[in-house]
Order: structure tokens, then C-alpha cells, then sequence
């Protein structure tokens, strides 16, 4: 399995938020939401996405990944100043913190300053990095945009017209679109600028590290060591060490632990996985030698971590 597979095999929507804005001019959006990644694909008109002091101007069928959790200004135009502000939880207040989500609601998953605005936007939100994972956040830039034509526009369309209906098991058909599209223009945007990935989507371009990270992915539960790892390989440790750094941004067991506590947090989303089995599948000898390894990682037991990210909704 290629190293671009393993990447991409990481994105699980779990009850996404998702929705279509429509916007007439003049408009402009504060999105401080703290969510670790957004799609934003343009379906009609334009806008500009300004984060960390630099303004991207938008068109009818660019895609926008947006990588968390700092804020973001979306508006007509640059520099617009901010009338709405998009809070944890999606909640959307004036600048002085009026409620104003009713007011702007057009429907099932349909909101903005109009019903059918010049502008509109299709918005999909991980709001965990459960969801995503750490790996996708990693590897992209702040704002990565998809010019349009470099993914089907099918994709699009196709969840555009489920954000708009109103079915049986639409949230899970909505998080499994969002993340086909999320493959897809990660995937477009990588071909276009391979000399700007970094960690997993640099990885094939150096057939050691490549090897090794599928290594590592593929086997977990391995008790790996720099020594044993180099050793499969054929290489020499100083080899390995070197290359794996040069390319991914940090040692093999510094990335083997990261990644082992991204496979931890996806695996607690199910309630029938206790920790005991999750310390198994991932390479800790017990759960105690997981909790203290997780609880450095996330700051919070596995435990608490599943109860606060995967309790069921009231």
C-alpha cells in the first residue's frame, strides 16, 4: 500500500456539520469555531478566505481546506470587516454576541444573509481531530485551495444535494461524502504541489521512509525499535534516523507513538472496544501503560476523552 493510501485512509467523519451558506454582498464571516479542519467548496460567485494576515480570493468551484483550530474571516471582499461570528459548537452571534442562527435559517441545512444568494458556499466541518486525524492537519498548509476542474465537480454536486435533503441516514451519507471529497482534493492538491508536502504526502518521493511508514501504519502492535525497524529495512540506524527526519519532521518512534495515539482516539469511538483491547491492537502492554501515554498526548484519560468527544447526543 502506497504511502498516499495509509494518508488518506485517515479522515472519519463522525456527525459532521455540514451546510450550504448563501450570502448576498456586503457580508463578512469571523469563523472562531476552534474546529481542526473545514472543506469549503465554492458552488456559485466568490469570496475571499483571509487567515494569519493572508487573503485568498475564492471562484465558483474552488475548494478550500482550511486546517485548525485558529480563526478564519470569509467575505465579499478583503478586508471587510466581520458583522457575524461563528462560535464552538457552530453557534453564530452578532458582534455583540446577539443569537442570530434562527434568523438566517432557510431551510435543512441552508443558511446565510439570503435564500438564494450570489454567493454560495458548501461548508464541511471535522469538529474532532478524531475525525480527521492528526496526520491530514500535519501535512497541509493553514489554507490549501483545489482550483476548480482539479476534483470532479460530481463530488460536489452530489453533496451539495444531500446537504439539502432532509432522509433517513443522512448525517452518516453526509460524513461519508465529506470524506470522499476530503480524499479527493487532498489527493488533487498533492499532484499540483508536490514540492510543498510535507510528512506522509512527502514520503514517496524516498523509498526507505516510504517503507517505513507503511511498516509502522500496517503493524502497530509491532514492538518496534529504531534497531529492529532499520534491520527490515537493510539499512543502517543513522540511515533511517536521517532520512525519516529529512522527510516526515520528526524520528520514527516520535511519529510510531503520535500515530499509535491517533489509531487510540478512532478506536475509542466505539463503545465495545474497552482499553484494555485498544492497548493491544496499538502495542501497549496494558491499559495503564496506554492511559499515561494517551493522557500525554491529549491531556485526559481514555476514559474521559470518549466521554467528552463520543457520548451520545441528549
Amino acid at each position: 500500500m502506497d504511502p498516499l493510501t495509509h494518508f488518506l485512509d485517515g479522515p472519519h467523519a463522525r456527525r459532521a456539520f455540514a451546510l450550504q451558506v448563501a450570502m448576498n454582498p456586503p457580508w463578512s464571516l469571523d469563523v472562531q469555531d476552534q474546529a481542526p479542519f473545514t472543506v469549503m467548496a465554492m458552488l456559485t460567485g466568490g469570496a475571499w478566505l483571509a487567515a494569519d494576515g493572508n487573503s485568498t480570493a475564492l471562484s465558483a468551484g474552488d475548494i478550500a481546506l482550511v486546517r485548525g483550530p485558529g480563526p478564519y474571516i470569509v467575505a465579499d471582499e478583503p478586508g471587510r470587516a466581520a458583522s457575524i461570528v461563528i462560535h464552538p459548537g457552530q453557534a453564530c452571534t452578532t458582534l455583540r454576541g446577539e443569537p442570530v442562527h434562527l434568523s438566517m435559517s432557510h431551510g435543512v441545512r441552508t443558511w446565510g444573509n439570503t435564500a438564494s444568494g450570489e454567493t454560495t458556499m458548501l461548508i464541511g466541518t471535522y469538529e474532532t481531530d478524531a475525525e480527521v486525524g492528526s496526520a491530514v492537519t500535519a501535512a497541509l498548509p493553514r489554507i490549501a485551495v483545489i482550483p476548480a476542474g482539479a476534483v470532479n465537480a460530481a463530488l460536489v454536486q452530489l453533496l451539495a444535494c444531500e446537504v439539502a435533503t432532509d432522509a433517513p441516514g443522512q448525517g452518516s451519507v453526509i460524513d461519508r461524502m465529506l470524506d470522499v471529497l476530503l480524499v479527493h482534493s487532498v489527493r488533487a492538491w498533492t499532484a499540483a504541489h508536490p514540492e510543498s508536502a510535507t510528512g506522509w504526502l512527502s514520503a514517496g518521493a524516498d523509498a526507505v521512509v516510504g517503507r517505513a511508514l507503511e511498516l509502522l501504519h500496517e503493524l502497530p502492535a509491532e514492538p518496534w525499535t529504531l534497531e529492529s525497524l532499520a534491520r527490515r529495512l537493510n539499512v543502517s540506524r543513522a540511515t533511517l534516523a536521517a532520512r525519516f527526519r529529512s522527510r516526515v519532521g520528526e524520528p520514527p518512534m516520535t511519529y510510531l507513538t503520535n500515530w499509535r495515539m491517533l489509531l487510540a482516539s478512532e478506536l475509542l469511538a466505539d463503545p465495545h472496544h474497552t482499553t484494555a483491547w485498544i492497548a493491544g491492537e496499538i502495542g501497549y502492554g496494558s491499559p495503564f501503560a496506554l492511559s499515561t501515554a494517551f493522557k500525554r498526548r491529549f491531556g485526559v484519560s481514555p476514559t474521559e476523552y470518549r466521554r467528552r468527544k463520543f457520548a451520545a447526543p441528549a
